[in-house]
């Protein structure tokens, strides 16, 4: 089915933006907070309850308190002592002559999932992880986690005239991947939240859209979740230089759509490719690295091959020269999106005509 709501790459809005969702049917969206607070008009329910922008799409706003509670470096959950060190890899601990048989053929160390150690604190001196001592404190967190929310209903239900509701997103990847406990947190979480309390309920978006259809029109701020609010990390002096190759390569994957809307065989698998090449190089992560200063060259060498790799099958496309084998390459190295589509780029001018059904 369609998706009924979607989270925006970095939460990163701007208006306007709601009147392209609107058009491709998906009810509501994530903004950060302040993408609420600084909305026009002013928002009567602050981040508790959605706004409704002009073209009838509602948005939600980011929690910051239960937000910061997982999230914050300083007092977030995942920096706890007693959980796996993320930093810490046989890959680079244990002697080479040991783990060689399990590294790349290149021979170059590389973190290999298997990890001893617990945070232990901000020292280099890390101790041996407990993973009942990791399972336990997950525990702990996940009641702490369900006090702090009714407590925070408890304050709120007084003084708004609805159910308040409270926005907790997180990135995938935090469960998992840089807090290895974050699954067992949020399966106590879920537990809890279902036979310990009476206070709070865990609604979709939808489902509050439901009981609430009715809610203020308003237009929110331009906003993203990067830092300082906006989007300074994703456009500066370090990274401003992709974003003319983005907008024209942009350009080019309407313009071959546009030129050939029933592609076949290879040409069809070649544009399927162009359009890979074009969703991985806008990839925020990119321009992020460029920023920080982590791992800067590997971000601008990925940025350069996916903008040759995208020239280089527009030029053999537009001149009917394409080389399989190169093709074949592209297709094994960048292999994301197995099912896209490249005529997602068509424009509405050279969209089919679809053929009314009456019921």
């Amino acid at each position: 089915r369609r998706p009924r709501g979607i989270w925006l790459p970095e939460c990163g809005y701007q208006p306007q933006v709601d009147q392209f969702i609107h058009q491709e049917g998906i009810r509501f969206f994530f903004t950060d907070a302040h993408g609420i607070l600084h909305a026009s008009p002013r928002p009567k329910y602050g981040v508790f309850a959605p706004i409704y922008c002009p073209t009838g799409v509602a948005a939600f706003g980011r929690d910051l308190e239960s937000s910061k509670q997982v999230w914050s470096a300083d007092e977030g959950y995942p920096g706890d002592y007693e959980y796996r060190e993320f930093y810490r890899d046989i890959g680079f601990d244990l002697e080479y002559e040991y783990i060689r048989p399990y590294l790349p053929s290149s021979g170059i160390r590389v973190p290999l999932g298997i990890k001893y150690h617990r945070i232990s604190g901000r020292t280099l001196d890390k101790q041996p992880y407990n993973i009942w001592a990791g399972r336990e404190k997950a525990a702990m967190h996940a009641g702490n986690f369900m006090f702090n929310r009714e407590k925070q209903i408890e304050y709120l239900a007084p003084i708004i005239d609805r159910r308040p509701i409270v926005i907790s997103p997180y990135d995938a990847e935090l469960f998992g991947h840089w807090w290895f406990e974050g699954p067992q947190w949020l399966d106590f979480l879920i537990r809890k939240l279902a036979f310990d309390q009476k206070t709070i309920k865990m609604v979709t978006p939808s489902d509050y859209l439901e009981i609430y259809p009715k809610n203020q029109v308003s237009v929110p701020s331009m906003s993203s979740w990067g830092y300082k609010g906006y989007n300074e990390v994703w456009l500066e002096g370090n990274n401003d230089w992709i974003y003319r190759h983005l907008h024209q390569i942009a350009d080019r994957m309407v313009e071959l759509a546009n030129t050939y809307p029933q592609a076949e065989d290879i040409l069809q698998r070649a544009l399927n490719q162009a359009a890979r090449e074009l969703l991985l190089l806008q990839s925020s992560d990119w321009a992020f690295i460029m920023k920080t200063g982590t791992m800067v060259d590997y971000a601008i060498k990925r940025t350069k091959n996916h903008i040759n790799r995208f020239n280089s099958l527009y030029d053999q496309i537009k001149y009917n020269r394409i080389d399989v084998s190169y093709l074949e390459r592209l297709e094994a190295w960048d292999n994301i999106f197995p099912e896209l589509d490249y005529r997602i780029y068509l424009s509405e001018a050279h969209q089919p005509v679809r053929e009314a059904v009456l019921a």
